[in-house]
């Protein structure tokens, strides 16, 4: 312990070790986020499954027919609170990266309640209807859980629990 009559560090000093102190915890916990959601990603194989799900619109999606694009499947549910806080980031990334095809994924509800809470959450990217064996077949266990395909329909990277839109930029680089 300093003696009392020892002076103080400058305030900028000060401000400088709280300001590094506070980026180090940022960090950390940002590698912690990630870590956590790649520890809860599933197990995919190289290629991915392909599926044909209906859209909310009357038609079909089936992923072999987007050969070409990189994919990025986003599976969550209407009651997932994590799922509806990441929909806007995923939103406004959909927009701002036209040249990839963003598919929403819901594994729950029935279109008539999909379609409201695609109104609800202000989804502008395509949803569809999840089935079963889709869900089975990219083992998800926990939502949010995000895949990104390669163009040559290869899974690249798979991320369990909630994304920022940063890191959904790295995942699709």
């Amino acid at each position: 312990m300093p003696p009392e009559d020892a002076p103080s560090p400058p305030r900028r000093h000060r401000a400088l070790r709280w300001l590094r102190e506070l980026l180090l915890t940022l960090l950390l916990g940002a590698l912690l986020f990630h870590l956590g959601g790649w520890l809860r990603a599933p197990d995919l194989p190289n290629e991915a499954p392909d599926f044909i799900l209906a859209d909310l619109d009357g038609g079909t999606v089936q992923l072999s027919q987007l050969r070409g694009k990189t994919v990025v499947l986003n599976f969550w549910a209407t009651w997932c609170g994590p799922c509806r806080v990441e929909i806007p980031s995923f939103s406004t990334f959909a927009e701002d990266h036209p040249e990839l095809v963003v598919l929403g994924i819901a594994t729950d509800g029935s279109p008539g309640q999909l379609k409201a809470a695609r109104k609800k959450l202000d989804i502008r990217y395509p949803v569809l209807v999840g089935d079963r064996a889709t869900v089975q077949a990219y083992d998800v266990q926990s939502l949010p859980t995000t895949v990104i395909i390669d163009p040559e329909g290869k899974v690249r990277s798979a991320h369990g629990g909630m994304l920022t839109r940063p890191q959904l930029w790295w995942m699709t680089r």
